[in-house]
């Protein structure tokens, strides 16, 4: 009889036994023999496993006592590497606050977390305990990026007022962009943006940033022709590659997004949110649900659940599945995180309906 049972954790090293002719067995399956005052050592032949690429060395001998040190100490650390982690996973969310000047923008690793009140502070929910990077800007001050030292809890940074106006047309443009409604907005900042390349031409945030305007403008060739100019300006820019998948998604060009969905999340050694949510509508978009629902997934995990809206991405996606127990519970999320937000009421409907297509699945209570 031969067991395959694995032992976890990071060593690479297989000590086995072998009980009479019972086979080889782990060195989790021998702790669990020896708990119910087995083997019987005298008779036992053990050896060691060592697996080497797609070799394998086995060394059979007399060395029963190192067996069980060894079986000891290894289950003994994966116990502690196991209740380490739920520790971590446990306390890594906390509230952290940035203080500034009144209305501020915060993004914490890229990510934007929100504006300063009129006293300049900000406190952002789930952050988790490690090293990131705060960036702060206020319209009429020199943008400042600074780190966030591990176990922090809060960080006063100070702007610098600029003369700059490159860099103030830049900000009207971000401004006015962000808090568009109609097109006409959408040119104004697009016209700011422009002003702010004519006075300093090698400004890739500001490429970007008209890229993004000209999309919402459904000008996807000139959107694209700022990505490209942004590259040239920073060859490695995971912002303009997420933006180049939204540009070449919105076209139909959906292979293409989806290579350029995966080169920003390459060029973000793997944390780039907004590509992970955009190559998860291309994948959805071509009937991959388990690779879209991944990808959803690792967007929230990175977003720290600020961005409500991927739950109802995440839920239609399981809808689509049929999934009906996992749809409600990503709507549920939702509305969790935005009780009042503008999809509430449809999704409250949408839940109540779902429970009742479950009917032959699991009763959802």
């Amino acid at each position: 009889m031969n067991r395959k049972q694995e032992v976890p954790g990071v060593l690479s090293l297989k000590l086995q036994y072998r009980a009479g002719k019972k086979g080889w067995f782990t060195l989790a399956c021998l702790a669990m023999e020896v708990g119910r005052g087995k083997p019987q050592f005298p008779t036992c032949e053990f050896g060691v496993t060592c697996d080497v690429g797609s070799m394998r060395f086995v060394s059979p001998g007399a060395i029963t006592l190192v067996v069980l040190v060894l079986s000891t100490l290894i289950l003994s650390a994966n116990t502690v590497l196991a209740q380490s982690s739920t520790g971590i996973s446990a306390s890594s969310s906390r509230t952290f606050t940035v203080t500034s000047e009144p209305n501020a923008i915060v993004w914490i690793d890229e990510i934007r977390r929100g504006v300063t009140d009129a006293t300049g502070k900000l406190t952002v929910k789930n952050v988790s305990a490690a090293r990131h990077s705060l960036r702060v800007r206020a319209n009429g001050f020199k943008e400042s990026t600074v780190p966030i030292l591990p176990g922090r809890s809060n960080a006063t940074v100070k702007l610098v007022r600029t003369i700059d106006a490159a860099e103030l047309a830049f900000q009207e443009a971000e401004t006015v962009r962000e808090q568009a409604r109609d097109d006409e907005s959408r040119q104004r900042s697009a016209e700011a943006y422009r002003r702010a390349l004519k006075l300093r031409p090698a400004f890739p945030a500001a490429r970007v940033g008209l890229a993004r305007v000209l999309l919402d403008l459904r000008e996807t060739s000139a959107a694209l022709a700022e990505i490209e100019a942004a590259r040239r300006l920073r060859p490695i820019f995971p912002e303009a590659s997420a933006v180049e998948g939204r540009i070449n998604r919105e076209a139909a060009f959906e292979e293409e997004a989806i290579k350029s969905f995966r080169r920003s999340i390459r060029e973000a050694r793997g944390f780039q949110p907004e590509a992970h949510v955009g190559l998860a509508r291309a994948l959805e978009e071509k009937g991959q649900f388990n690779e879209a629902i991944a990808e959803y997934r690792k967007g929230l995990d990175q977003l720290m659940d600020s961005e409500p809206i991927i739950y109802q991405l995440l839920g239609a996606a399981y809808e689509r599945q049929q999934n009906y127990k996992e749809a409600v519970a990503a709507y549920e999320k939702y509305l969790t995180l935005a009780p009042n937000g503008s999809l509430a009421p449809a999704i409250r409907s949408m839940i109540d309906q779902l429970k009742r297509d479950a009917a032959g699945q699991e009763i959802i209570p």
